[in-house]
């Protein structure tokens, strides 16, 4: 009786990477792929008198930032994301082409066969914040990355 409601395997959280504009990026994590639609509660009271909520579909969608982890690279200068950290932080965003130094994106999922089973994309987004581990002498972790990616929009599409 079992089988019937499970007829795929799940994904598996570990088979996952950052795809931007054709650039493949290893991740170590990612957490943030967050979609959440705007509620808007009403309270009135019936003819009863009694109190009646109301919750409904407000006109936004609530979308946060994407967070990645990854080892540090080697050469920072020669990495694509501080590569475009670097341009977003010295030119910004200047003019009225608003793509500019924002770039679209994708984080993809595989399972153990390393068929692509999920994808959510992102547009305009830009990295935000980079976050280095503090290394310590005593440990024998590789030196990690965070980074935040500020988006403008999240789809799951598969």
């Amino acid at each position: 009786m079992g089988n019937e409601l499970i007829a795929t395997d799940p994904i598996v959280a570990q088979n996952f990477f950052l795809d931007i504009d054709g650039e493949k990026i290893i991740l170590m994590g990612v957490s943030g792929l967050d979609i959440e639609l705007d509620v808007v509660t009403t309270k009135s009271v019936g003819a009863d008198g009694k109190s009646q909520t109301i919750k409904t579909r407000g006109n936004t969608e609530k979308i946060g930032d994407i967070t990645i982890t990854r080892m540090a690279p080697m050469d920072s200068t020669n990495d694509p994301i501080w590569k475009w950290f670097d341009v977003v932080r010295e030119a910004g965003f200047k003019g009225t082409d608003r793509a500019g130094n924002r770039k679209t994106g994708s984080i993809i999922f595989y399972d153990t066969a390393f068929t692509e089973v999920g994808r959510f994309n992102f547009t305009n987004g830009w990295p935000s914040k980079i976050s280095t581990d503090a290394p310590s002498a005593d440990s024998n972790d590789p030196v990690k990355e965070t980074i935040t990616l500020t988006v403008e929009t999240l789809t799951r599409v598969k």
